[in-house]
């Protein structure tokens, strides 16, 4: 039996499209490749001009090619008996079929297998299933991305290697495998074939393996793990008699031994003693440390000896799970290498990012699969990904478009944890990461795993009174998050779905069936019991859309903003209730009376099954069961709370968009000021937090950092150090920030025609300069909208990409690739892109600022912050507003210079900067770039003229 790897060029995407290359490669079952065969196509229809950008095909290499025709005499014999492969079959199998067709001869009827199948099941942690990116990751050489022949080879040794890695795992992965996919499919044949392979190969399983209910896993059991320096006696008291200073040093010389380039950045080495001498005087600091400092590990060198030295935890929290795999990835690697001694440090994250195998293994058992297509790939990615992980830890793996529903159903999560009684503790993912963060010296969290372990009562992190805060900007943010309340249309339905979806599946279902095995005389009560809770629900989810409707009528007829997604945002305050608020709390009492009586008879039952059933998978299933009921209290709690609106310190608000109605409505409540709540879990109650981040300081003070962390007055007690470090760049003469002083100014959200032309214009001059390589920073997705189709015209015509966040992709990470991959593009970005965001050495060349990222000043939030500024006496445009864009300003800023070579261009459109009072904020808090203002159409000559000197280094 062969394979027949198939790639087709075409004219696009459209019936009426024509082939203009074919590309064919044929492997046979052992894997050889035997055959290969490729041919130009002429076409019909001229060849599109983006077609022949895209592949390189011209008019003239197909002018002298052979008809359609003769090219499918030569492929049908190939294609006899063969499986079609195919990167994306449907594609190429629609259009040889289309091509047989229009021929005369009889369809390919044959079996088809698609690689990006293949490559989702057998390598589930690849970020990308885009076949250049593929092809380049498994080193495949001399690939031409878009031309059918290079394409063909590449898929077929993605092929290859994907069925290498099918047939060297253990039989029981092959088994688990085969038994997922429907056995109607092509894939479940292919994947049944290769088991029986397995089969005979298999003479004992591999030792590389732990071997349990019917998985095979490459995580062992976690309980028999130890401290770092009990698995290694002869390193205790590695420290004894080695001062601080004495430790730098060593660290130092191995640093120099490991890089031969290796030179000491001052900023850095002022950092370790800083933080060293806050851990060690029990005090706060308040840390900002520019680009290119070496944050991660200018804290982290000295939070490990000092964590060594007094035998203390230190936590590390960072903003992003993006951050935390940083460290993971390159920092701790590193660090392990350059320590004088050996340490452990741990990651942990929320429950729900680590796989609970009880769950999953029911979900398999039970085949409970809700989208047929998805659910088995996502299901069977994972079964291979457990012979894979050590961590289960949802960030390794690339989900398809339903992935995370299937996730959600799988998730630790702590209402249903069995703990010690669970058949899977000694192998839990989450309990092994709660392991390790106990026996580690440095625990590395998130911020908002910090404010979960608070809501808690610290029951999640290990004891610790020594923290640092890496993007400490964002502090302020999550905690209001986290100590606020958040009810989604979906939060209600979601929970009652996992209860009962129909009579055959759902939580409820599940347990009528399992108790229908026993032989307990309370049985036919029990299910009697399940047949009457079932419809109340019915009852419950019809006073939800009720009273969903009417929070949708009040967003919709009174909004009091719009917000930049296009959402309506309504405040609700309980001195100016909207008309008809009566009704709403007696639906909501209604809700509530419901759930109540519904939970209490459910949990009287469950009480009643747990006495009097041993059955272990029955026991589960009430775990499962109690957790779903506790989602539903709080669901019901929260719904209270938010609809009494009796908390003052809270702000109350809705959210819905126009597109979904009622079924996309959100009930905000936020505590409108933190600072006392981190004073209490955190200033008052550790020994020492160290807060750090490149954007902490406005016009060069921390004023604004102290007041919004409430950290105001901790410097005069002596309890607090402010330290800001200069940047190691030298930006007077690696960036130039270039203000057309002749620019409109923008009133308001709405932006003119006249306006939009000229930034058109002025941002396609600057492209073409620059050739490409090029961010844009907007503040509103539907300004950037309304830049991205003009502007890409414009662009087109000189050969240069256009990519737009939310157009092009969603995705920051697959954007941010796409434009390092294609060099000569212009990349036009929102709100996440203004930070976070690493771009260095030739990849960016230009940054645009196009307005200042001033926050609407009427979301709820920000305008209940005002209100309370000004009972204070205090100017919230001055005190919030301001201090928020400059810290913004400053992230989008440090997009450009990353690295101590890299030179760029910022264009800050927004002429406030220069021409209003407050604009001295924003350039005097930049790190000393040159700053010049002129005529728009002076920018692009002196832009020319910068680049030029920057290359000879003339400037």
């Amino acid at each position: 039996m062969n394979y027949a790897v198939l790639d087709l060029e075409t004219t696009g995407h459209g019936a009426e499209d024509d082939i203009i290359q074919v590309g064919l490669v044929i492997v046979s079952d052992e894997l050889d490749i035997v055959k290969t065969y490729s041919s130009f196509v002429k076409p019909r229809i001229p060849i599109p001009a983006f077609i022949t950008g895209l592949t390189g095909i011209t008019e003239d290499m197909v002018k002298d090619a052979p008809e359609l025709n003769e090219v499918l005499l030569q492929l049908i014999p190939l294609l006899d008996d063969a499986v079609l492969v195919a990167h994306n079959v449907g594609f190429d199998a629609g259009f040889l079929n289309n091509a047989l067709d229009r021929c005369g001869y009889m369809p390919f009827t044959g079996r088809r297998l698609d690689t990006i199948d293949l490559l989702r099941i057998f390598y589930p942690s690849i970020t990308t299933y885009q076949l250049g990116a593929v092809a380049e990751l498994f080193g495949i050489e001399n690939h031409q991305h878009h031309q059918a022949d290079s394409d063909a080879m590449a898929t077929a040794l993605i092929f290859i290697e994907s069925v290498q890695k099918m047939r060297s795992m253990p039989l029981l992965t092959a088994q688990r495998l085969s038994a997922l996919i429907d056995e109607g499919k092509d894939l479940h044949w292919f994947l049944r074939w290769n088991e029986k392979r397995v089969e005979q190969d298999t003479v004992f399983d591999m030792g590389d393996y732990d071997f349990y209910r019917q998985f095979a896993l490459k995580a062992r059991e976690w309980s028999e793990e130890k401290p770092p320096r009990e698995e290694n006696p002869s390193s205790e008291g590695v420290l004894d008699g080695i001062n601080f200073e004495d430790y730098l040093a060593e660290v130092k010389s191995r640093f120099q031994d490991k890089f031969e380039r290796y030179e000491e950045r001052e900023a850095q080495v002022t950092m370790f003693r800083e933080v060293y001498e806050a851990l060690t005087q029990d005090k706060h600091l308040l840390i900002e440390a520019g680009t290119g400092t070496g944050k991660s590990l200018g804290y982290l060198i000295p939070a490990l000896y000092y964590s060594l030295q007094s035998k203390s935890k230190i936590v590390v929290s960072t903003h992003t799970i993006n951050l935390q795999e940083q460290l993971r990835q390159r920092d701790l690697p590193l660090l392990g290498e350059v320590l004088p001694f050996p340490f452990k440090a741990s990651i942990f994250k929320g429950r729900g990012n680590y796989l609970c195998l009880r769950k999953f293994e029911g979900k398999l058992n039970a085949q409970d699969m809700v989208a047929p297509i998805e659910d088995p790939i996502t299901a069977a990615q994972m079964v291979v990904w457990l012979g894979e992980t050590e961590t289960g830890d949802q960030e390794e793996l690339n989900f398809g478009s339903r992935g995370a529903d299937f996730w959600s159903t799988v998730a630790s999560d702590a209402d249903s944890c069995l703990n010690r009684a669970c058949p899977w503790f000694k192998r839990c993912y989450y309990h092994r990461a709660k392991h390790e963060s106990n026996i580690a010296d440095v625990c590395i969290t998130n911020h908002s795993m910090l404010f979960t372990d608070v809501q808690a009562d610290h029951r999640l992190l290990p004891t610790y009174s020594h923290l640092v805060i890496d993007e400490a900007h964002h502090v302020e943010e999550v905690a209001g998050k986290h100590l606020g309340m958040n009810v989604h249309y979906f939060t209600l339905v979601q929970a009652m779905v996992r209860l009962y979806r129909d009579n055959r599946s759902g939580l409820l279902p599940t347990l009528r069936l399992k108790l229908q095995q026993e032989g307990d005389d309370h049985v036919p009560a029990w299910t009697e019991t399940i047949d009457t809770i079932i419809p109340i629900f019915q009852e419950i989810r019809e006073h939800w859309d009720k009273l969903f409707e009417m929070f949708y009528a009040f967003t919709a007829a009174a909004s009091d903003s719009v917000s930049d997604n296009g959402s309506l945002v309504k405040r609700i305050s309980a001195g100016k209730l909207p008309e008809g608020w009566d009704d709403v709390l007696a639906v909501e009492n209604n809700v509530h009376v419901e759930l109540t009586r519904v939970m209490k008879t459910a949990e009287k039952m469950i009480n009643d099954i747990k006495d009097r059933v041993d059955d272990l998978s029955v026991q589960a299933s009430l775990t499962d069961l109690n957790g779903a009921l506790r989602d539903l209290g709080r669901v019901k709690d929260e719904l209270r709370l938010i609809t009494k609106l009796e908390d003052a310190q809270y702000v109350y608000w809705l959210e819905a968009s126009t597109a979904y109605r009622h079924r996309s409505l959100q009930l905000y409540a936020a505590p409108v000021d933190v600072s006392s709540q981190l004073q209490k879990y955190f200033f008052d109650a550790k020994d020492s937090i160290v807060m750090t981040s490149a954007t902490l300081t406005v016009q060069k003070n921390f004023q604004y950092a102290e007041e919004q962390l409430g950290l105001a007055g901790y410097e005069k007690q002596g309890k607090l150090k402010t330290v800001q470090l200069p940047s190691p760049f030298n930006y007077r003469e690696q960036a130039l920030v270039v203000i057309p002083r002749d620019f409109p100014v923008l009133k308001g959200a709405a932006v003119d025609d006249a306006y939009l032309d000229k930034l058109i214009g002025s941002l396609a001059d600057a492209a073409v300069e620059t050739k490409g390589r090029m961010l844009v920073l907007f503040t509103s997705y539907k300004m950037l909208k309304q830049v991205y189709d003009p502007l890409k015209l414009k662009l087109d015509e000189r050969g240069i990409g256009l990519l737009g966040q939310g157009i092009d992709s969603s995705n920051r990470t697959k954007l941010t690739r796409r434009f390092l991959q294609q060099p000569e593009s212009v990349l036009l970005g929102t709100s996440s892109f203004w930070e976070g965001v690493d771009i260095p050495g030739e990849g960016l060349v230009c940054l645009a600022i196009v307005r200042l990222p001033f926050q609407p000043p009427n979301h709820p939030l920000v305008e209940a912050k005002s209100e309370l500024l000004q009972r204070q006496k205090q100017n919230p445009f001055m005190k919030l507003s301001i201090p928020q864009a400059v810290i913004r300003f400053k992230q989008g800023f440090g997009r450009l210079v990353r690295t101590a070579h890299d030179k760029g261009i910022v264009i800050i459109y927004d002429t406030r900067v220069i021409d209003t009072y407050y604009g001295k904020h924003f350039l005097y808090s930049l790190p000393g770039p040159k700053i010049e203002t002129m005529h728009t159409n002076q920018m692009v000559p002196r832009m020319q003229q910068w680049l030029a000197q920057s290359a000879t280094g003339d400037e």
